[in-house]
């Protein structure tokens, strides 16, 4: 999603800080953590404390396995629900009130019965590190640039009227 956030911007993610490939644009600074996921709250820290982000102004994007594969779902603030990466970010800003974009990749009708893993085998790890197959590349690829809108959208119109709009 940073990815094409960063195509649409015509942007560079290249400059190596705070653990992160980071780059300035208008109108929304990019960086994705370098570190291991439980570990992403070093780098929202350190880029916050050095361009004074406030924890509010800083919008997390991360895969989820408790929504539906392709299922937005946006947040002002909240609890980490068993994320290591929003654990790490939580305590690292001192705050729940650090905003969150959840992209769902659980498998069709998973979410209910097994975590979201769905009919995929292994260990979590296994399954959120794994390439969607070829049903689920086009719903993904949707997901990917409707999230980028949404995280738009976050920044010209707020958390409120946004999360109306894409949650669900």
């Amino acid at each position: 999603m940073v990815k094409e956030l960063a195509r649409r911007l015509d942007v560079r993610l290249g400059e190596k800080v705070c653990g992160a490939l980071w780059s300035a644009a208008n109108p929304v600074d990019l960086a994705t953590p370098q570190t291991y996921m439980n570990r992403s709250g070093y780098s929202a820290r350190c880029l916050s404390e050095r361009n004074g982000y406030a924890p509010e102004n800083i919008l997390v994007v991360y895969d989820e396995v408790h929504l539906p594969l392709g299922r937005l779902r946006l947040r002002g603030r909240g609890s980490p629900g068993g994320h290591r990466g929003m654990e790490s970010i939580i305590e690292n800003l001192r705050t729940t009130a650090v905003p969150r974009l959840r992209l769902g990749i659980a498998a069709e009708g998973a979410e209910q019965t097994d975590g979201g893993a769905g009919a995929r085998k292994g260990e979590l790890s296994d399954f959120v590190l794994a390439p969607f197959t070829g049903g689920e590349v086009e719903t993904a690829a949707r997901m990917v640039y409707r999230a980028a809108d949404c995280v738009l959208s976050w920044v010209d119109r707020g958390v409120d009227i946004t999360m109306n709009e894409y949650n669900g």
